[in-house]
């Protein structure tokens, strides 16, 4: 099953579907499919690993707020 995703952004290529196809078999992929469903599936682990280094971060701020003593600072 495809998704439709892809096929909707290989459909609306137009005149850049021949440099996509050219780069798509550079890089060793046997279809203009598989190299965007490569590109779909990096791009949503980078928004992934973003978004755990975002909550590591936040979670590192916590503590460093809870440890004021005092009220002056």
């Amino acid at each position: 099953m495809q998704n439709q995703e892809i096929v909707k952004i290989i459909e609306n290529l137009k005149g850049r579907r021949n440099y996509e196809e050219k780069k798509a078999s550079k890089l060793g992929f046997a279809s203009l499919y598989e190299y965007f469903e490569d590109k779909i599936s990096k791009r949503q682990k980078t928004l992934e690993d973003e978004q755990k280094e975002l909550e590591a971060t936040k979670t590192e701020d916590q503590p460093k707020a809870a440890k004021k003593s005092c009220g002056c600072c």
